[in-house]
């Protein structure tokens, strides 16, 4: 008897994992990274906090704007837990790596463009 209970709620647990871990990735880890990277003299570890911010701040949007498609993909939740993790764990430098060729790149061509814009005026 007890037996079936503890597997129905690794079943439960492995059916929600997204909704368990996502917060714990997304938002406590990086809320305790980003206020330890604060209280340190290290510019490094505050441009790493500042940087997975930024690219939160760009996937928060992007959920908002495509909140109906998202909706249709099952495995869009487990994709995002997957990312924010690639972003987060210090060993993969992932939101460093997705700052540096998307990101940046971005801004500084936008940059250009609103400085070629206001010469020609």
């Amino acid at each position: 008897m007890g037996g079936g209970g503890s597997g129905s709620f690794l079943k439960v647990l492995v059916n929600n994992l997204d909704v368990l871990a996502g917060p714990l990735v997304s938002l406590a880890y990086p809320l305790y990274a980003s206020v330890r990277a604060i209280e340190t003299k290290s510019a490094v570890d505050d441009q790493q906090w500042l940087t997975y911010w930024v690219l939160y701040s760009f996937i928060t949007l992007f959920e908002l704007t495509f909140a109906p498609v998202l909706e249709w993909l099952p495995f869009w939740s487990y994709g995002k837990l997957f990312f924010n993790c690639w972003l987060v764990l210090p060993q993969f430098n992932g939101a460093a790596h997705v700052y540096e060729h998307f990101v940046r790149p971005m801004i500084v061509n936008q940059q250009v463009v609103n400085i070629c814009i206001f010469q020609r005026r």
